[in-house]
């Protein structure tokens, strides 16, 4: 993992397995299924639910600064704990914490590489066991909004044709065949994709095991589609947790310096009136 931009934002399984047991680490596992953890997890893991604790449950929003510091303080988490998160399908939301915690300045925050299906196919140790962190006082940073993209500054970026606009769907979701990946709710009433976006779907940087590509091989997927370093990039998906997991390939594993996440992604863009969609690959 040592050619990675920034290689110290991933840790192996071994790593996790001879940790797990420090007292300055929290492990915390985020499921696209919300049931995995209790079916099973590493020991001392915390879980989290995508659904109700890492989002706004009024209305449509990432977690608030003071809901943010209750759920860490609640993890025993404090300001100074290295956070480890993974989780299935190999690291989605795993990835959407990660970029939620540095929205609000948590230094030291991982991903261990395969996520949850590695550690499974491993054999390595799991509980049923919920974890009972002691409480800590947690401090947010003041939000950086700089890797965070909204509607309007992609409509800006759209009308300027500054940006390089990667849609990191499936090709039947790019293409308009499909409103959102089967068994997923969360829909739009058209299909298709910003004009101009490149189809650049999430699961090219990872390998079969769950691990990511190494970075050659994350630079010619990207480059291929014009995808480069000297860009500004902003990354959407459906509803920002497979973006998510596509800014941190970007940002962290390729180190390039302007890459933002749309989190509204294409359930927000594909409700719009007037909006523009392309469709067809």
């Amino acid at each position: 993992m040592a050619d990675y931009a920034h290689a110290d934002t991933l840790v192996s399984t071994d790593w996790v397995n001879e940790h797990k047991n420090d007292p300055n680490v929290a492990i915390v596992e985020v499921d696209v299924d919300t049931e995995a953890y209790g079916q099973g997890h590493i020991p001392g893991a915390i879980g989290w639910n995508w659904q109700t604790q890492l989002c706004d449950t009024v209305q449509r929003d990432i977690i608030r600064q003071a809901d943010l510091e209750k759920l860490l303080g609640d993890s025993g988490i404090g300001n100074d704990t290295t956070i480890i998160l993974y989780g299935d399908n190999n690291n989605w939301f795993a990835a959407w914490a990660f970029w939620q915690l540095k929205i609000y300045g948590h230094q030291d925050v991982r991903i261990m590489n395969g996520g949850r299906k590695k550690w499974l196919a491993e054999n390595r140790e799991l509980t049923t066991d919920a974890a009972s962190p002691a409480p800590r006082t947690y401090t947010c940073s003041a939000p950086d909004n700089t890797i965070r993209a909204l509607r309007r500054q992609v409509e800006d970026a759209l009308d300027a044709g500054n940006a390089a606009l990667v849609d990191v769907r499936s090709p039947d979701e790019f293409s308009g065949k499909l409103l959102s990946p089967p068994g997923l709710p969360e829909t739009c009433q058209r299909g298709g994709h910003i004009p101009g976006a490149a189809n650049i779907p999430w699961a090219m940087a990872c390998n079969e095991d769950g691990t990511f590509k190494p970075v050659d091989e994350l630079n010619k997927i990207y480059e291929a589609k014009g995808v480069t370093a000297d860009k500004d990039i902003i990354a959407y998906c459906r509803i920002g947790e497979r973006s998510s997991h596509s800014w941190f390939v970007l940002k962290y594993l390729l180190g390039f310096p302007n890459v933002s996440n749309y989190d509204g992604s294409w359930t927000e863009w594909g409700n719009l009136v007037g909006a523009p969609v392309q469709r067809g690959s």
